[in-house]
């Protein structure tokens, strides 16, 4: 395990981050990188 594309290893971020850009991220338009970690 922990290979670069093992798909088991790679399941928990890839749906953390769909979910993240789904909920979050994709209706903001950030100026700085300070605002999207408010955001987050």
């Amino acid at each position: 395990m922990s290979r670069k594309g093992h798909c088991y290893d790679n399941a928990p971020m890839e749906s953390f981050w769909g979910t993240l850009k789904n909920e979050s991220l994709s209706h903001y338009r950030f100026n700085n990188r300070d605002e999207a970690i408010s955001v987050i």
